[in-house]
């Protein structure tokens, strides 16, 4: 599924925070702070993929309508031309 304008912006405003973020995180993996880096790093992935994966309330009238639209509009196959 290709992304919108709106989904670009918020990943790339995801990425501006969560980058450095993932780079504080590796440095104090490396560092000997396995704990604290790890945490850090869960959190900074969690930022980017939550985002993209959880339905949020305002999402659920436009999959509600994608829904009703999709069942209630069909799309001809090409055949039946």
């Amino acid at each position: 599924m290709a992304m919108g304008i709106t989904e670009s912006i918020t990943l790339a405003a995801s990425l501006v925070f969560a980058l450095p973020l993932g780079v504080f995180a590796l440095t104090t993996l490396l560092d000997g702070n396995t704990f604290l880096g790890a945490v850090l790093l869960v959190v900074a992935v969690l930022m980017v993929v939550l985002p993209r994966r959880l339905t949020t309330p305002a999402d659920v009238p436009a999959a509600v309508a994608e829904k009703a639209v999709g069942k209630a509009v069909k799309v001809p196959d090409e055949d039946e031309e």
